[in-house]
């Protein structure tokens, strides 16, 4: 494989690898996390994050209110423009982080589009499924928790918290919303071709988001991950969250075999136990290319 015209590893962050934080995988209140953007950006300010990715489920929104307010912030990261998209792949749902985007190129305004239409349509389609579980005024209820938010499942469930169907939402998944439950819809995902091509067309790094977490056999992901490299995909994030030394040095390899960048991030959402605070040591490059090469001169 070639390095289709990818940066080249030589980064003055991986000097100072242990002091650099760093994160490309973060959610705000725009889609399914619990802070404000702002909230957010003082997070990543006061943790002495660097570089900054908000990378909303199928919206831009958090980015943008971000970058409104970045220059209020003091001490404030440098901020990338990023998304994370749903997307389908051999029957099963897989998602994209769009890192270094312009938000306003055709191209990822026609998927930023496609995708708002494909939630509310899937919106619609879990609150008919729990309708029938006997769960009536489910979409209302979500839509209303959601307010100007992007439409996901943890509406659903911060409703069915409230109306006291469930006690927490880690029943409400395992019950009604999880995989293979009622509320797991997944149809009207776009393929993930068509995802990688929105990113790569409108400047971006299309990256494989937490590979780890999907339960695919070894097979299947580097099968995956074949696909990906053939759609023009860029990079896989070797770290996300909470993950295994064995599986991040898996991934490494995976990123060599497949000719692709490493990107991390902690995939924050929220302040709860055992959930990954914001912030991730940015990694040595060890002969890979880090995406973060492409906003580091």
């Amino acid at each position: 494989m070639t390095g289709r015209g990818k940066p080249p590893v030589q980064s003055v962050l991986t000097q100072s690898v242990k002091i650099v934080l760093v994160d490309f995988h973060t959610h705000t209140r725009a889609s399914d996390g619990a802070l404000t953007p702002g909230e957010l950006l003082e997070r990543a300010a006061a943790r002495g994050v660097r570089l900054l990715a908000i990378t909303d489920h199928d919206t831009v929104a958090g980015y943008l209110a971000a970058r409104e307010l970045s220059g209020g912030t003091p001490a404030a990261p440098r901020l990338v423009a990023g998304v994370e998209f749903s997307c389908r792949w051999s029957g099963a749902t897989v998602h994209i982080v769009g890192l270094g985007i312009d938000c306003d190129h055709p191209a990822m305004a026609e998927g930023l589009g496609i995708l708002a239409a494909a939630r509310t349509r899937r919106g619609v389609r879990i609150g008919e499924k729990l309708a029938e579980r006997g769960f009536a005024g489910a979409l209302e209820g979500a839509l209303a928790e959601a307010g100007d938010s992007q439409l996901g499942r943890p509406h659903f469930a911060a409703w069915m918290i409230r109306r006291g169907h469930v006690p927490d939402a880690r029943t409400a998944f395992a019950r009604f919303l999880g995989r293979g439950r009622a509320g797991d819809v997944m149809a009207f995902w776009p393929e993930l071709g068509q995802v990688v091509d929105w990113i790569e067309s409108s400047g971006g790094a299309a990256v494989v988001a937490h590979p780890a977490k999907y339960g695919f056999t070894g097979a299947k992901l580097r099968r995956l991950l074949a696909d990906f490299a053939a759609a023009g995909g860029s990079g896989i994030e070797v770290a996300c969250g909470h993950q295994t030394p064995e599986q991040t040095q898996r991934l490494r390899r995976y990123a060599r075999e497949f000719d692709l960048e490493i990107s991390v991030g902690s995939d924050f959402h929220r302040d709860a136990p055992y959930a990954p605070a914001l912030g991730v040591d940015l990694p040595r490059a060890d002969g890979l290319r880090g995406v973060w090469e492409r906003w580091v001169a």
